[in-house]
C-alpha cells in the first residue's frame, strides 16, 4: 500500500522567509516574528486567524512554547516537529494534513534554526543512545565517499568528476549571487572553484552547504477557500515522506550512488500528482544539495535524468536557470543556507515567488509561463541512512 496523497485539496495562501545569514544581532524569536509577519501579510491574516500552528526546529526550542511565546499566541495549539533536515517540511506535511480532514480550516508552518551563538559549526544536539552500527565520521565525510563511487562505476575520469562538482556549486553561487535572502551573495568560478583544497575526501569546504540562521513560514487552507486570502495560491498536488531502515550502514552491497529513501519518495510524490515525466513536466526543482555530489546523485533518484548521466547532463546546463529544468535558482542549500528547521520552507517559499511571477527577472525560471508545478526536496541524515521529503506544488488545481 502506499499513500492516497491530498492532491489539490489544500493551498498554500501565504509565505514569509527571512535572509539566511550569521544573524549575531537576532534570536530565533525575532527570526520566527519576522518570517511569520511577512506571512500573515501575505494573506491578509492575523496571528489569532489561525487555528492551529507548526513549528520545525531541530535545535533551538523543544515545545511550542518556542513559537507561542514570541508570537504572543493566546490559547492556540502548537504543535513542535524535529525530522532531521526535512523538519520543515514534515512541519507542513503535519498542518496540511490537519487541515485536510477537516479539523482546521486554517494553520500554520514556522521553521526555524539558530546556529550561530556559539564557536560550534551547526547543531548542538546531543547524540542519542545507539546500537554501535551509525556513522563515526562527519557529514562531510560521509557525503564524500559518493565521489569515487560514483566515478567508478560510470566510468568518469577524477578530473572531470571534480570539475563536474564544481559546475553544481558555480550554478548554485551564480543563483544566489541574484538572491538577497541568500547566505552567499557572489558569484564563484568553476576554476576557483576546482583550485580549492580538500577537506574531506575529494570535497572541499565550497562543495559544502552554509550553516547560518534563519525563519520561514507558510499558511495552508482548504483548496475551496484559498481564493479568500490570495489569488494566486499554491495548490498542493502531493506531500511524500520515506524513513529508511539504516541497512546501507550495514549492507556491503550499497554502493553510495544512489539514495534508495528518495527512490522511493519520489515514486510516492510523482504517484500522488499524477506526473509521468518529470523532466518535462516541472518548471523547477529545489532539491537538497548539502554537499555537492549529493546534488548530482539527486538528479538521477528523482528522475530528471538516466542513471550515469547526471555529470554530462550537469555539465551541459541542463539544470542552469536558463536549462530545460532549473534546480535550486535561489541558490541551494550550498548559496542560501541552510537553518536546518527552515530549510525545508524556503524551499516552498522560492517556488512560491517563481510559480507566481514574483522572482526578480535577473533569477527568473526559464520555464515560467510554460509550466505550473514546482518540485521541493528535503533528505536528513547520510547515504545508507536518512528521511526523504517531497512536495510537487503548482498554480493551477485539478
Amino acid at each position: 500500500m502506499g499513500s492516497h496523497g491530498i492532491r489539490d485539496r489544500i493551498a498554500i495562501i501565504g509565505m514569509g522567509c527571512t535572509r539566511f545569514t550569521e544573524h549575531w544581532d537576532k534570536g530565533a524569536p525575532e527570526l520566527m516574528i519576522e518570517a511569520s509577519n511577512e506571512a500573515f501579510a501575505s494573506a491578509g491574516l492575523t496571528k489569532n486567524d489561525i487555528d492551529a500552528y507548526w513549528l520545525g526546529t531541530a535545535s533551538s526550542g523543544f515545545s511550542g512554547l518556542t513559537l507561542s511565546k514570541p508570537l504572543e499566541l493566546e490559547g492556540k495549539p502548537v504543535t513542535r516537529v524535529e525530522n532531521f533536515c526535512a523538519t520543515g517540511s514534515d512541519a507542513l506535511r503535519q498542518s496540511a494534513y490537519a487541515v485536510a480532514s477537516g479539523a482546521y480550516d486554517v494553520a500554520m508552518t514556522v521553521g526555524v534554526e539558530k546556529v550561530k551563538d556559539s564557536g560550534y559549526q551547526g547543531l548542538t544536539a546531543t547524540q542519542l543512545p545507539n546500537d554501535g552500527t551509525v556513522r563515526t565520521l562527519t557529514a562531510a565525510a560521509m557525503y564524500s565517499m559518493i565521489v569515487p563511487a560514483y566515478a567508478k562505476k560510470y566510468g568518469v575520469d577524477k578530473d572531470e568528476i571534480k570539475t563536474v562538482l564544481a559546475r553544481i556549486a558555480s550554478k548554485n553561487h551564480y543563483n544566489g549571487a541574484r538572491n538577497p535572502r541568500a547566505q552567499f551573495q557572489r558569484e564563484m568560478s568553476v576554476e576557483q572553484l576546482v583550485a580549492m583544497p580538500k577537506v574531506a575526501g575529494d570535497l572541499s569546504v565550497f562543495d559544502c552547504s552554509g550553516v547560518g540562521d534563519g525563519s520561514a513560514a507558510a499558511i495552508v487552507c482548504r483548496a475551496e477557500d484559498a481564493h479568500r486570502y490570495t489569488d494566486k495560491p499554491l495548490y498542493i498536488k502531493a506531500l511524500s515522506f520515506v524513513a529508511g531502515n539504516g541497512k546501507g550502514l550495514t549492507d556491503p552491497a550499497y554502493d553510495y550512488t544512489t539514495f534508495p529513501e528518495i527512490v522511493a519518495c519520489a515514486e510516492d510524490a510523482y504517484h500522488q500528482a499524477g506526473v509521468d515525466d518529470p523532466r518535462t513536466e516541472l518548471a523547477m526543482a529545489e532539491v537538497h544539495d548539502c554537499f555537492t555530489p549529493t546534488e548530482m546523485v539527486l538528479m538521477e533518484d528523482l528522475g530528471f535524468c538516466e542513471r550515469g548521466t547526471a555529470w554530462k547532463e550537469i555539465l551541459a546546463g541542463a539544470f542552469d536557470l536558463d536549462g530545460d529544468l532549473p534546480v535550486n535558482p535561489d541558490g541551494g542549500l550550498k548559496s542560501f543556507g541552510h537553518p536546518v528547521g527552515a530549510s525545508g520552507l524556503r524551499m516552498m517559499f522560492e517556488a512560491w515567488l517563481q510559480l507566481r511571477g514574483e522572482a526578480p527577472e535577473q533569477r527568473r525560471i526559464s520555464t515560467y509561463g510554460s509550466r505550473d508545478l514546482a518540485l521541493t526536496h528535503n533528505l536528513g541524515g547520510y547515504p545508507g541512512e536518512m528521511v526523504s521529503f517531497i512536495s510537487i506544488l503548482g498554480t493551477n488545481p485539478g
